[in-house]
């Protein structure tokens, strides 16, 4: 059931992942393919194992059994590692960004440091990219002078400075003020319709069903179901997708 879109071409393989906290299992034999330029949602309850399969792709989290590969690349610990960091961007809660450097320079920092980029070329990259998250105005603040919606925009331009080939996003509206939810996802929206490879953890039903092309449902460490965003949300097939579904409705 879990192995839907299956194909050699897959940007995000996943085989037979298992992570295990001592005698906890997180996550149980999880196989996913995930397509390039493919929007996918994953969707689930607390504790469901959301958060730790995407973390496991970069390999935030180390696991214990299966394989995740990144464009034909195995993620392992070793010096391969850092090389597929770099094609994966990863946007957090909490925006993890430098307080001490101006939005441009929080995002033009890896181009220079890992790409080796000239400060030339990456603040030209950086302006650009705030520009596009719409920011251009707010270049030379500092976080600590950015709204939270502000500083997750700025964390999403750093992201694709990078010029990662896929976007991990966990939760990335969770920590914000309800009103500043939707600038953020507005801007994933566009990144969406620009043919960007996103796998994107959230509660944002709303967003789930206008954005994706693939919806996931985990629960308990499995991919319980998974499909369409149209299908999934009026006519989940699997029962535990349907009580999921009726108690956010509630």
């Amino acid at each position: 059931m879990d192995t839907m879109n299956t194909t050699n071409t897959a940007l995000i393989q996943i085989r037979n992942l298992q992570k295990r906290y001592g005698e906890f299992t997180a996550l149980h034999d999880i196989n996913l393919d995930i397509a390039e330029g493919e929007v996918v949602v994953v969707l689930g309850p607390s504790g469901s194992g959301k958060s730790t399969l995407i973390r496991c792709i970069n390999l935030l989290e180390d696991y214990q059994q299966g394989e995740v590969r990144v464009d034909g690349q195995p993620v392992i610990r070793g010096r391969s590692l850092a090389l597929v960091r770099a094609e994966v961007g990863m946007v957090f809660q909490s925006f993890n960004l430098f307080p001490h450097l101006t939005a441009l320079r929080n995002v033009a920092l890896g181009p220079l440091r890992v790409r080796g980029m000239s400060r030339r070329h990456a603040d030209e990259r950086a302006a650009a990219l705030l520009a596009k998250v719409g920011l251009a105005e707010h270049a030379h603040k500092l976080p600590s002078q950015l709204s939270g919606g502000q500083q997750q925009r700025v964390a999403i331009a750093r992201a694709l400075a990078m010029e990662p080939k896929v976007l991990l996003f966990d939760e990335p509206t969770s920590a914000l003020d309800p009103e500043m939810v939707g600038e953020v996802l507005d801007v994933m929206q566009i990144l969406a319709r620009s043919g960007v490879t996103m796998v994107i953890v959230t509660h944002e039903m709303g967003f789930a069903r206008r954005v994706a092309d693939r919806v996931i449902f985990m629960e308990s460490g499995r991919v319980v179901e998974q499909g369409r965003p149209e299908e999934f949300f009026t006519a989940p097939r699997e029962a535990r997708t349907k009580a999921f579904l009726q108690a956010i409705h509630h």
